[in-house]
């Protein structure tokens, strides 16, 4: 009788319990709200609808009409079991059902990751759709977004706005400048992106190259004081005095923008994110055979590459440059030389001196004026005249960097 009293009483007291769960869980459950972002399993795929438990007393129904919006391979990939966010647009339709949409439940995690790539400033693709007067339309993952035209850099054919359909369909490289969800406003900036994909690749780049590697680039601007060279997202810059062995007075002299050329990495600074290229270093330097290629008196050809007050510098077709000094011009009588030559002139010289060990060679239009030496070839002291008057002595590597502009922060 105990033992049967007892039972009655443990049966009693699990009812209860049992009551207290389903009363909590009652009292716990929040049926669905319209705007509500809910995880959802798929329960059923029919060609008309889908149906997914979210943990509602009801299950949902996703409509035909929302189903194709997704694209397609997205579509074809749901399967029964698998877990999906879903947005409710209706908690109770007029024939009572639960409707859901999976888009937007979609474009919802694509809004969380927009705010996020606005707090990271990572840059993202988008594709263009089309443009209106103020910019470009665009479309990033399921969400439709907008790019200024204060704010864009790449342009149609022509550079102007009417070409801007040039660019539907093209992927633009762009960053998260603004997003209001409330307002469904996404703006993206071209232009920042820029700056931050240069900085990436700069850093990728640093990172991947050595000092003395050899490389191709794309000659992308040229300055007073060298050339920029593209290497794949990243410019390095080749300063005027590691253009070519001779002296350059201007990068475009020797280059233009869209040359595709070899470079050799000079030297890399990850600190400042610079890196030094030289181009003269992979062309034959010409002072290492000039010894035994050229001899005082010989006859050659060459270019003005320079002019300044106390002569022309002038360089072979090989590069070996030196001065032909005012005093050695002409008769000797010259007071200045810039009436009588100018850069780009092409002139006939006989060589002076030669000093293959300092790098140093002199040019004179004088041999032989007033005291003929015996034989074309015949050699004249080194820095003399043909009088035997000491030509003036002027050390062209110093006159040169006199001449050469500094260099001022190099672009990044």
């Amino acid at each position: 009788m105990a033992s049967e009293q007892n039972g009655n009483e443990q049966d009693r007291q699990s009812y209860g319990d049992e009551f207290r769960e389903l009363l909590e869980s009652t009292f716990e459950y929040l049926p669905p709200q319209r705007g509500e972002i809910r995880s959802a399993v798929i329960l059923q795929i029919d060609r008309r609808e889908i149906i997914v438990d979210l943990g509602a007393k009801r299950d949902g129904i996703v409509p035909v009409s929302d189903l194709e919006r997704l694209e397609p391979k997205f579509r074809d990939s749901l399967r029964v079991g698998a877990e999906i966010p879903v947005y409710v647009m209706n908690p109770r339709d007029q024939d009572d059902n639960l409707i859901v949409s999976i888009n937007m439940g979609l474009q919802q995690y694509d809004w969380e990751k927009a705010r996020a790539l606005l707090t990271s400033e990572e840059v993202v693709e988008v594709t263009v759709k089309g443009h209106n007067r103020g910019g470009i339309l665009v479309n990033w993952n399921r969400l439709e977004g907008f790019i200024p035209s204060s704010h864009l850099i790449t342009t149609g054919s022509s550079g102007s706005r009417d070409t801007w359909d040039d660019l539907v369909g093209t992927g633009l490289v762009v960053k998260v400048i603004e997003v209001d969800q409330s307002r469904r406003r996404l703006i993206f900036s071209e232009r920042e992106a820029q700056r931050e994909w240069r900085a990436q690749q700069k850093a990728r780049l640093l990172a991947e190259l050595k000092e003395s590697d050899i490389v191709r680039g794309t000659v992308t601007g040229l300055r007073d004081f060298g050339a920029f060279v593209n290497l794949g997202g990243a410019d390095g810059l080749i300063h005027v005095s590691e253009l070519a062995w001779h002296r350059v007075d201007h990068p475009r002299d020797v280059l233009k923008v869209g040359d595709n050329i070899e470079v050799y990495v000079l030297s890399l600074d990850k600190d400042t994110n610079r890196i030094a290229l030289s181009r003269k270093r992979l062309l034959p330097d010409p002072w290492e055979v000039a010894q035994s290629r050229y001899h005082e008196g010989q006859l050659v050809d060459g270019t003005v590459t320079n002019v300044v007050d106390f002569g022309a510098f002038v360089a072979l077709d090989d590069g070996l440059e030196g001065l032909l000094h005012l005093s050695e011009m002409g008769d000797g009588s010259l007071k200045e030389p810039y009436s009588y030559v100018k850069k780009g002139d092409r002139l006939s010289l006989r060589i002076s001196h030669l000093e293959p060990e300092k790098r140093r060679v002199g040019f004179t239009q004088r041999w032989g004026t007033d005291a003929a030496p015996e034989g074309e070839g015949s050699a004249a002291p080194a820095g003399a005249s043909a009088e035997g008057a000491a030509a003036p002595a002027v050390d062209e590597a110093a006159a040169a960097a006199q001449e050469t502009p500094a260099e001022p922060a190099a672009e990044s």
